[in-house]
């Protein structure tokens, strides 16, 4: 790989930051692909981006991976062909690739790097198709998970007890909570790429058998394989790419907790401060946002993400989903997880990148000509493609959050 050309003075301390845009998203096959390795599935998805953006291989000086392991960056820019001399590994679970988007965007705007590419593959569901062992996370045996693991506590577990204390806390209703699947699968029904598109009622979901109360199998997420892959560049290449770009306006984390006797209160997730922070560096609020894209592990995440991000008061996450309302529909008052989240169209394992594709291909309109019932518009009503996204991932069992706003 070539050296690629600086082409802004920033490097050397003598130019202003650059902004930073995303250029380029694309996805691997994705849903059932049991012939395919999840490096295949990660140089598809790479191929794909690269090629979505218009612009040569040879910009690329930066690579951002996990999920394969201990040397996951290394291996993958091997197959991939590359030698970045800018790389990240960061590891938090499922908001990974928001703070992954956050640190190359610094390292770009800084002059660090470039071009930096996101990319991510999982056979999970062909593994467990095959039979075949995969890394798990370690509740037990090492670290501070040995203290509850006694008890029983599965990732699942965790996610459930918060919802029952917000279930007991706030009155949210199981129906409630169903009304997050429901307008899930509502918005997949449009997406070709969709594993499970068949609309499905709130008594459906009730109906269903217990994974863990009071979640049903509908309350969960579908286990999927899939690769996903983001370009992010400096400004100076925006001219050369080949779409309107999508500008990373402010991004947020926060950590919060690994075991569940250290979490203060289970009806806050860190994403009240990852929001704060990302609406704060981007110069908007909650008001201004037209659609956003929610980690969706289990039905109570996006419930209690709208609240702390500030798209309804603390408490009132319930009525707001609510399936009757609409609210989080492709054309609801706040269009959420527009290509039916990981309820219903694919969930590979760290779905954080696919977050990001789709408020990226909202933005630019990739829909509206050729798919209009997938494309949403600006919250206001007024005519025209939405201006900001919201994006927020959440790692681990609420241990992580990491929120992006994007905007056109």
């Amino acid at each position: 790989m070539s050296e690629p050309a600086l082409r802004h003075p920033v490097a050397d301390g003598t130019g202003p930051r650059r902004r930073v845009a995303v250029v380029g998203v694309a996805h691997s096959d994705c849903g059932r692909v049991d012939g395919a390795t999840a490096f295949a599935l990660h140089a598809q998805a790479a191929r794909r981006a690269l090629a979505d953006s218009g612009l040569p291989r040879s910009v690329v000086d930066g690579v951002a991976s996990a999920g394969l392991g201990l040397l996951a960056p290394v291996e993958v820019c091997e197959y991939l062909g590359l030698r970045p001399s800018w790389t990240d590994s960061t590891s938090v679970g499922g908001s990974t690739w928001e703070v992954m988007a956050a640190h190359a965007a610094d390292a770009i705007a800084a002059g660090h790097a470039e071009a930096v590419l996101l990319v991510y593959g999982s056979t999970a569901r062909a593994d467990l198709k095959a039979g075949r062992r995969t890394a798990a996370l370690d509740l037990g045996g090492r670290g501070p998970q040995q203290f509850e693991a006694p008890y029983g506590h599965t990732l699942i577990s965790k996610y459930a007890m918060a919802a029952r204390r917000h279930m007991h806390q706030y009155g949210t209703t199981l129906e409630q909570l169903a009304g997050v699947a429901v307008q899930a699968r509502a918005n997949a029904a449009a997406n070709p790429e969709a594993m499970y598109r068949t609309p499905i009622t709130v008594d459906e979901v009730l109906a269903g058998p217990v994974v863990a109360s009071p979640f049903t199998k509908l309350h969960c997420c579908v286990r999927s394989d899939g690769g996903c892959a983001v370009l992010l560049a400096a400004e100076d290449y925006v001219p050369d790419s080949a779409h309107d770009p999508v500008w990373i306006l402010g991004s947020g984390a926060r950590l919060s907790h690994s075991l569940m006797s250290e979490w203060e209160d289970f009806t806050v997730s860190p994403a009240a401060e990852s929001g704060r922070l990302a609406y704060r560096r981007a110069g908007v609020g909650p008001a201004d946002i037209d659609l956003a894209q929610l980690y969706d592990a289990f039905s109570y995440m996006p419930l209690v993400a709208l609240e702390d991000l500030g798209f309804c008061a603390k408490g009132e996450g319930g009525p707001f989903v609510d399936a009757e309302e609409g609210r989080l529909l492709r054309g609801g008052e706040l269009p959420v997880n527009t290509d039916g989240g990981g309820l219903s169209a694919c969930h590979p394992g760290m779905r954080g990148l696919f977050l990001i594709t789709e408020a990226v291909r909202q933005l630019r309109g990739d829909y509206a000509a050729t798919a209009p019932e997938r494309q949403t518009g600006r919250r206001d009503r007024t005519p025209g493609l939405p201006r900001l996204a919201l994006v927020s991932g959440t790692g681990g069992w609420f241990c992580s959050a990491a929120t992006l706003v994007l905007g056109r």
